[in-house]
């Protein structure tokens, strides 16, 4: 115990005498979390539209109007003779809207009306939100004008928003941000310290010493953790005070979480570091192993069962993908012990893979010299 504690007293004097690390340990992480947070919006607004209104009676009118008011189009009007070709195909607009004559005189004669909407389906998630878009404008639009027999429903909706009613993107995409910063730079500093026992030689000086695997590998896993609760620390507080998130409900999952997955960052960092032999090989595999499964695979862009088999059964074995759901479920739900008591199981089965793969990597180069 000794041993490991020197151990890790020695590289946190090592990284507080290294600036670049330290700039490293922060101000990279609150660049992402800045980019993260401000940049990353899954609720798509201010679509470019036109509209074609051939038709000027007060029905149409108020359809169009509601189309401008609608905060998910920028719409105007197009004065040209083909907004398809115009304007679409020159990318002008994602969608055209066109009334045709007789539109209000149809309608007010209690005769069905149609008007056009074409839609650029380029980007299907864009044309999903387009076509949903004007339904529900053209739902409240004949809704309002009572074009919809409504006299005897047979059944009334009243739906309510829980846990997020003001639909603040960023109480969904900061916490994920957060899970995806820790994971990152934990375990690319752990990777670095790693790799520089070897570029130094100083790894030999491990190799002819007394310590254990254990004892080497511990030190540095417990002075990298202490440099990640420290991030993890400043990072919820940034997170706070730029993007107003709250705990909600009993912390302490979050906490004991946010510990087991700073561990288990840090002991991927070291298992990465024995592995390679140069910073740039290291960095390489923190940024593709690491990264890209944080990014890709843990929920944080994409819902978990929309990633398609095989890879839907990778990512039980991302972490991030756990502390992804414990940090949106902390910061926007509050469901506490009941609801995500198996999410830190997973976290410290996690940190014991790559601890362990760690130690037998480091042994084995050991027994090497």
């Amino acid at each position: 115990m000794k041993k490991l504690v020197s151990q890790c007293k020695k590289e946190l004097r090592q990284f507080v005498r290294d600036k670049l690390t330290v700039a490293l340990a922060f101000v990279l992480p609150l660049l992402s979390l800045m980019l993260f947070g401000y940049g990353v919006r899954l609720e798509i607004k201010n679509i470019s539209l036109v509209v074609q209104n051939f038709d000027h009676g007060a029905l149409s009118r108020d359809l169009i109007d509601r189309i401008y008011n609608n905060s998910q189009f920028d719409a105007h009007a197009w004065n040209g003779d083909h907004p398809l070709e115009d304007a679409m195909d020159k990318g002008y607009a994602k969608a055209a809207v066109i009334v045709p004559p007789d539109f209000s005189r149809t309608l007010s004669s209690g005769r069905q009306a149609h008007f056009q909407v074409l839609v650029d389906a380029t980007d299907v998630n864009n044309a999903r939100v387009i076509k949903n878009g004007i339904l529900a404008t053209t739902n409240r639009f004949m809704t309002d004008n009572r074009l919809v027999d409504n006299s005897n429903p047979v059944f009334d909706s009243d739906i309510r928003l829980w846990f997020n009613p003001g639909r603040k993107e960023s109480l969904y995409v900061v916490p994920g941000a957060l899970a995806v910063c820790l994971w990152i730079y934990p375990s690319l500093l752990a990777a670095l310290a790693m790799v520089r026992e070897k570029e130094s030689g100083t790894i030999l000086q491990v190799y002819a010493s007394s310590i254990t695997a254990v004892e080497f590998i511990g030190g540095k896993i417990l002075a990298y953790m202490i440099v990640g609760i420290l991030e993890a620390v400043f990072l919820i507080v940034i997170s706070m005070i730029c993007f107003g998130i709250r705990f909600v409900g009993d912390p302490t999952p979050y906490l004991i979480g946010a510990l087991l997955f700073i561990l288990s960052s840090v002991s991927f960092g070291t298992m990465i570091g024995t592995r390679t032999n140069s910073q740039s090989a290291a960095v390489q595999a923190v940024a593709t192993g690491g990264f890209t499964t944080a990014l890709l695979l843990s929920g944080y862009l994409y819902p978990i069962r929309n990633i398609i088999y095989p890879l839907s059964y990778v990512t039980v074995m991302v972490p991030a993908r756990w502390f992804v759901q414990l940090s949106r479920d902390t910061f926007v739900r509050g469901g506490g012990w009941v609801y995500d008591w198996y999410l830190p199981l997973f976290l410290a089965l996690g940190a014991l893979f790559f601890f362990n793969i760690a130690r037998k990597n480091l042994s084995k180069m050991q027994l090497k010299i």
